[in-house]
């Protein structure tokens, strides 16, 4: 891939709706829908990270330690696509930019957003949500189901 890091959005799909326990946040209902989150790939595992959020959707790894992993654990869940971009640093700008409602406190606990996962009941509206939020960025943007 050749991509050292940067900005991701995860596109999860949760065929039922669901309540879920996520770590310090406690019990959180979940609508059947789509959800963006978005993550940031710094560090020497760069986008190494995404693949790792696939593994744990899938169920082939157990161990879990952010708010995602909680909604990705559930077995409703599934990555359904990824919106990267390469060398841009701008997580919170994006979680920032995402239209959809949110969940209070979900991924930001090293930041001061209100929330880095947000809800659409249609799949093409969070796509259109995210691709729009990544395209504001600098780099390049990329796609992957």
């Amino acid at each position: 891939m050749g991509e050292t890091g940067g900005t991701y959005t995860l596109l999860v799909g949760l065929d039922a709706a669901a309540t879920i326990e996520v770590g310090a946040l406690g019990e959180r209902g979940f609508e059947a829908g789509w959800y963006a989150y978005v993550g940031s790939a710094r560090g020497p595992g760069g986008f190494s990270r995404v693949e790792r959020h696939r593994e744990l959707a899938a169920g082939e790894r157990g161990t879990r330690h952010w708010h995602i992993d909680s909604l990705l654990g559930h077995p409703a869940a599934s990555v359904a696509g990824v919106v990267r971009t390469a060398g841009v640093d701008k997580e919170c700008a994006v979680a920032g930019a995402l239209d959809g409602e949110r969940l209070p406190g979900f991924g930001c606990s090293d930041c001061d957003c209100d929330s880095h996962l947000v809800y659409r009941a249609e799949r093409e509206a969070v796509l259109t949500s995210v691709e729009r939020a990544h395209g504001r960025l600098d780099g390049p943007t990329r796609h992957t189901d």
